[in-house]
């Protein structure tokens, strides 16, 4: 069966993934787009989820790829028209807001899918099965890059529950709650935020040890050149490094694994059989680390950003 899917956000990341995605799945058909000011050729389009839903009685799905602030409001609305709905990461913008839309859909009887396209990264379960012979010594995450390249103009980020770093960096906390073979919590951090902005351009994190082994994350998006997106594990048989942000690990130095960026490719399909078969997924941990950081982290002033 192939399902009639909606996509609600028409910007840079809808063009250079979702759209690509969905059309090379079987499963999907691209009906309808909404989105204030955007467009697909030849794909039906409105200015609004709420007036799609009222026209399209015949799409069964919604993937909504707007910033999260933003994303509730259509979350509730195309559940509540008894619709299958996928969000891009973060799921929302509070924690909270996610668990009312996972009883929702449970009331609805329809899949809701909470989406880390990280976690589908090429080496990422290679890096799991790995550590999970392993003694953890240490855990470190880099992840830096220049929000200037990545994030052009888009000032959603730098607005309260836009996340700054986080947006990136969730993307570190989603691979690394996916590898460690037992669950960390944050014990500690630094934010640091530009004077005129409302979220971190920089994070420093802590988390409680692994049966002794220190885990941390440095998130940055003042990276000049090439983005940092690495992961380096220390255990009592070799060090590896997940770089590329999961797409290759190497072990003492030595290619594992690697392969190409099919994530989104990954999320689709993963949302086909979620639908066929009648489950939700919705794992909050990665956001539950960025919630804390918020609550337990030390806030430092640093330079305004300007573009």
């Amino acid at each position: 069966m192939t399902h009639r899917i909606a996509l609600v956000g028409i910007g840079k990341i809808a063009r250079d993934q979702h759209i690509p995605a969905i059309a090379g799945n079987a499963d999907f058909s691209l009906a309808a787009t909404a989105s204030r000011n955007a467009e697909v050729g030849g794909v039906t389009a409105y200015r609004t989820l709420e007036r799609l839903l009222d026209c399209e009685p015949e799409i069964s799905c919604v993937s909504l790829a707007t910033p999260p602030q933003a994303r509730y409001d259509d979350a509730r609305r195309a559940l509540e028209a008894g619709r299958h709905v996928m969000l891009e990461k973060p799921p929302g913008a509070t924690l909270s807001e996610v668990h009312d839309l996972q009883r929702l859909a449970e009331r609805m009887q329809v899949t809701l899918y909470a989406t880390w396209h990280s976690r589908h990264a090429a080496a990422v379960a290679d890096a799991r099965d790995w550590l999970s012979q392993r003694k953890l010594l240490r855990l470190q995450i880099d992840w830096k890059e220049d929000v200037r390249y990545w994030h052009p103009g888009q000032e959603w980020i730098w607005e309260a529950g836009g996340l700054g770093v986080f947006d990136p960096g969730i993307n570190a906390l989603s691979v690394m709650t996916a590898i460690l073979p037992a669950p960390v919590h944050l014990v500690k951090a630094l934010l640091s935020f530009p004077a005129n902005r409302d979220t971190p351009i920089a994070a420093d994190l802590v988390f409680s040890p692994m049966d002794g082994a220190p885990v941390a994350a440095a998130f940055d998006w003042r990276e000049q050149g090439p983005p940092k997106w690495n992961i380096q594990i220390e255990t009592s048989d070799g060090t590896a490094v997940l770089s590329q942000g999961g797409a290759r690990l190497t072990v003492d130095g030595v290619e594992l694994s690697a392969g190409p960026d099919e994530e989104y490719a990954h999320l689709y399909a993963q949302f086909a059989e979620l639908i066929a078969a009648g489950e939700s997924s919705v794992d909050l941990a990665p956001m539950r680390h960025v919630a804390d950081a918020f609550t337990l982290g030390r806030r430092a002033t640093v330079s305004e950003f300007e573009w």
